[in-house]
């Protein structure tokens, strides 16, 4: 088995795979997305989106996390990161899709985002973002 990219990119045959609702399923970004929009992530960001329910999701699915200290001793560089990672998201959806990987949905970078705000923030308790 190796990842939709590299199989796509080198053109190696795929198979279609059953979805948890019992639908068969080809590996698309598309499909990869739709595994998560499946997902709550409200609960956590630490989602595990194998075998998510909804139209035509991808059954193996999986994310990149990205893990940020709540409390920045370096506040200027905690900010920075926020600032790059808040450039991604506004900026790289196209790039990922281009290098054939999904972005996540609007709605979860929109929790994100509140969740810094909420979160992240330097050893005084001022929010970095």
């Amino acid at each position: 088995y190796v990842e939709y990219a590299y199989a796509k990119q080198n053109n190696l045959a795929y198979t279609k795979l059953v979805s948890a609702d019992g639908k068969p399923v080809s590996p698309t970004e598309e499909n990869f997305a739709n595994a998560a929009k499946g997902a709550d992530w409200s609960k956590s960001f630490a989602q595990d989106l194998t075998n998510q329910k909804g139209d035509d999701a991808w059954p193996i699915t999986s994310t990149t996390f990205i893990l940020v200290h709540k409390e920045q001793k370096k506040p200027e560089q905690g900010a920075e990161v926020l600032k790059f990672f808040d450039w991604a998201y506004k900026n790289g959806g196209k790039q990922a899709n281009d290098l054939d990987y999904a972005s996540l949905p609007d709605s979860v970078v929109e929790q994100i985002r509140a969740a810094w705000k909420t979160n992240v923030k330097d050893s005084s308790g001022k929010a970095l973002y």
